[in-house]
């Protein structure tokens, strides 16, 4: 049992790595800011920072995914427990990854919690499920969207011509109009947003790309994504493998992050091109805005213990700056919440036939 509970619990890792991996830079791809092989690298390393960075930023979240307080005690501690709830999390996670959607590990896990306490003739406690589970997922992407679409119209209002900022010198000082008298002049320098041509007018020591820094901060908000998802989805993977007793939670941590990357590596492709390519099609500022909105949200759960999904969080986020820039596509996005619906039931229908069978 404890090598069937080990196994299941690195599948999950290895599922969640191949579905969740690149969702950070599915609009670094989208809008062409980096080629994939590029945009992979960058954010397989930064989920596995934020893997390692989850033990001090995110430990309630291992509590709340052993099962404690959603089942009995006596239940969430049975080994058979945990590998029904990783196993039937897996095969969810990982059939939807060769379909290609999106879907969130946290949605699977909490089904498969849910079909093995039944599995296990133990009683569910649906109120705590609503309130510590279901109420944030359902609620993140609908703030999610809406936080996009605000932040794209913020971002909107600079003008696409005027690509050059530069730093303009300040006018000589005057002499002091008394004779005799010391004259102190605080000149400040001026930053001007302006087109290429009227820069090159200005007698300025200091010129930037206002393109080229969006790409850079677009970047830097991706790897932030992939920073928050390490730290989010790192611990509640943890707590399964940790039923077995056998590694310290340091040494959980360490094992559940190298089997996530190798699971990104491998088969993120398919779930990339969904919300790369077909939710929304994307330009730099549509991508900047879905990031750093995603980052902000995902990280600010992660510190207060909500078991938010990074998925929902993103998927929302396009699709709110997708609506807003009248460039969404519904039915790819249809599509991406009928596969949210099917997660749940379909981990617990898993989960409680492997319980049942084994």
């Amino acid at each position: 049992m404890e090598v069937f509970l080990i196994l299941a619990a690195l599948a999950v890792a290895f599922s969640n790595g191949a579905n969740d991996n690149f969702k950070g830079f599915a609009t670094v791809w989208g809008s062409e800011t980096l080629d994939y092989r590029r945009a992979l690298t960058l954010a397989t390393l930064a989920t596995v920072a934020g893997s390692l960075a989850s033990l001090l930023l995110a430990e309630s979240l291992v509590q709340q995914f052993s099962g404690k307080g959603l089942v009995s005690d006596v239940v969430a501690s049975a080994p058979l427990f945990i590998a029904s709830v990783a196993s039937g999390t897996a095969m969810t996670v990982f059939l939807a990854t060769r379909l290609g959607f999106p879907v969130s590990t946290t949605h699977a896990l909490i089904g498969g919690l849910v079909g093995a306490g039944l599995a296990q003739n133990g009683a569910v406690h649906l109120d705590r499920l609503a309130s510590t589970f279901l109420m944030p997922l359902l609620v993140s992407p609908m703030l999610a969207a809406a936080l996009g679409a605000v932040a794209y119209s913020v971002f909107r209002l600079c003008p696409v011509d005027k690509d050059c900022a530069c730093v303009a010198l300040p006018e000589p000082a005057k002499p002091s109009p008394v004779d005799g008298a010391v004259a102190v002049h605080f000149a400040i320098p001026d930053v001007v947003v302006a087109s290429v041509a009227d820069c090159e007018r200005l007698d300025t020591p200091v010129r930037w790309s206002v393109s080229r820094s969006m790409d850079r901060l677009h970047v830097l908000s991706a790897m932030a994504i992939c920073f928050a998802r390490g730290v989010n989805d790192t611990p509640k993977l943890t707590a399964l493998l940790l039923a077995a007793n056998l590694l310290s939670a340091q040494g959980s941590i360490l094992v559940i992050t190298a089997v996530m990357a190798v699971g990104g590596l491998l088969f993120s492709r398919r779930v990339a091109q969904t919300m790369s390519q077909r939710v929304t099609r994307m330009d730099h500022t549509q991508g900047l805005s879905a990031n750093l909105i995603t980052a902000v949200l995902v990280l600010f759960a992660s510190k207060l213990g909500l078991p938010v999904s990074t998925t929902h969080v993103s998927v929302g986020a396009i699709a709110g700056v997708g609506a807003n820039a009248g460039t969404l596509d519904w039915v790819a996005l249809r599509n991406i919440l009928l596969s949210w619906g099917a997660t749940l039931p379909l981990a617990m229908g898993l989960a409680w036939s492997i319980g049942r069978i084994v």
